[in-house]
């Protein structure tokens, strides 16, 4: 990916996995706070998160969006609860160390098998 804006500093992450626990919005909630925290990132409003109701689209899509704002930018997190997945993006205008979000995802979400990553 081309830097078409050298000037000004981003760092992007994508973190992929499948997950072994019970995720309710409240472990969201906690999770994104505490990776934040984790990260020296300060968070500036309290996470949103979503979960549609049934039928508001396919069903193997059901789980969670959420998004947490931070003085450096944000974290979005998305959860296929049918699947046990989920697709993690910290995008922020401040550095941070990418083995503590991977290592702190893969503990929270207790993975087991392999753990996907991309910085971008």
């Amino acid at each position: 990916m081309k830097n078409i804006a050298p000037e000004i500093f981003r760092q992007r992450l994508l973190i992929e996995g499948f997950y072994s626990i019970d995720i309710r919005k409240q472990d969201l909630d906690t999770y994104l706070r505490e990776l934040a925290s984790h990260l020296d990132l300060r968070i500036y409003g309290d996470p949103i998160i979503f979960s549609p109701a049934s039928g508001m689209g396919k069903k193997e899509n059901q789980g969670f969006d959420a998004f947490v704002p931070l003085i450096d930018s944000g974290i979005s997190a998305y959860i296929w609860s049918s699947h046990q997945f989920f697709s993690i993006v910290i995008y922020t205008c401040k550095g941070f160390d990418e083995q503590k979000a991977i290592n702190y995802t893969r503990a929270f979400f207790k993975v087991s098998a392999e753990i996907e990553h991309m910085s971008f």
